[in-house]
Protein backbone atom coordinates (compact mmCIF):
# COMPACT_ATOMS: atom_id res chain seq x y z
CA UNK A 1 0.00 0.00 0.00
CA UNK A 2 1.42 3.42 -0.92
CA UNK A 3 2.53 5.75 1.86
CA UNK A 4 1.81 9.46 1.93
CA UNK A 5 4.52 12.03 2.55
CA UNK A 6 4.43 15.79 3.01
CA UNK A 7 7.33 17.94 1.88
CA UNK A 8 7.54 21.42 3.38
CA UNK A 9 9.59 24.42 2.38
CA UNK A 10 10.11 23.62 -1.29
CA UNK A 11 11.82 26.64 -2.87
CA UNK A 12 9.68 28.40 -5.48
CA UNK A 13 12.17 27.77 -8.28
CA UNK A 14 12.28 24.03 -7.52
CA UNK A 15 8.49 23.82 -7.43
CA UNK A 16 8.23 25.72 -10.70
CA UNK A 17 10.74 23.36 -12.36
CA UNK A 18 8.75 20.34 -11.18
CA UNK A 19 5.50 21.90 -12.34
CA UNK A 20 6.89 22.63 -15.82
CA UNK A 21 8.41 19.17 -16.13
CA UNK A 22 5.12 17.58 -15.02
CA UNK A 23 3.25 19.58 -17.64
CA UNK A 24 5.70 18.54 -20.38
CA UNK A 25 5.33 14.89 -19.36
CA UNK A 26 1.54 15.11 -19.05
CA UNK A 27 1.70 14.15 -15.37
CA UNK A 28 0.39 15.58 -12.15
CA UNK A 29 2.96 17.25 -9.92
CA UNK A 30 2.60 14.35 -7.49
CA UNK A 31 3.31 11.78 -10.22
CA UNK A 32 6.30 13.79 -11.45
CA UNK A 33 7.77 13.90 -7.94
CA UNK A 34 7.29 10.13 -7.55
CA UNK A 35 8.98 9.43 -10.91
CA UNK A 36 11.95 11.62 -9.93
CA UNK A 37 12.22 10.05 -6.47
CA UNK A 38 12.26 6.57 -8.04
CA UNK A 39 15.01 7.60 -10.45
CA UNK A 40 17.06 9.04 -7.59
CA UNK A 41 16.88 5.96 -5.36
CA UNK A 42 17.27 3.44 -8.18
CA UNK A 43 20.26 5.09 -9.83
CA UNK A 44 23.49 3.15 -10.03
CA UNK A 45 26.20 4.47 -7.72
CA UNK A 46 29.27 5.83 -9.46
CA UNK A 47 32.50 3.93 -8.88
CA UNK A 48 34.99 6.78 -9.04
CA UNK A 49 38.00 4.47 -8.67
CA UNK A 50 36.93 2.52 -11.76
CA UNK A 51 36.45 5.72 -13.76
CA UNK A 52 39.87 7.03 -12.70
CA UNK A 53 41.49 3.72 -13.63
CA UNK A 54 39.85 3.81 -17.08
CA UNK A 55 41.06 7.38 -17.58
CA UNK A 56 44.62 6.38 -16.67
CA UNK A 57 44.53 3.52 -19.18
CA UNK A 58 43.29 5.84 -21.92
CA UNK A 59 46.04 8.33 -21.15
CA UNK A 60 48.63 5.57 -21.39
CA UNK A 61 47.28 4.54 -24.79
CA UNK A 62 47.43 8.09 -26.08
CA UNK A 63 50.82 8.87 -24.55
CA UNK A 64 52.87 11.41 -26.39
CA UNK A 65 51.77 14.59 -28.01
CA UNK A 66 51.64 15.85 -31.54
CA UNK A 67 53.38 18.98 -32.65
CA UNK A 68 51.44 21.76 -34.30
CA UNK A 69 53.13 20.82 -37.58
CA UNK A 70 51.95 17.19 -37.26
CA UNK A 71 48.40 18.31 -36.53
CA UNK A 72 48.36 20.67 -39.52
CA UNK A 73 49.76 17.94 -41.78
CA UNK A 74 47.07 15.49 -40.62
CA UNK A 75 44.37 18.07 -41.31
CA UNK A 76 45.73 18.80 -44.78
CA UNK A 77 46.05 15.11 -45.67
CA UNK A 78 42.73 14.14 -44.19
CA UNK A 79 42.25 11.54 -41.52
CA UNK A 80 41.75 7.84 -42.28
Amino acid sequence: MPTNITIKGIPDDVYESIRKKAELNHRSINSEVIVNLKKAVQSTPVDSRHIIEQAKKLREKAKGSLSLKEVQLAIEEGRP
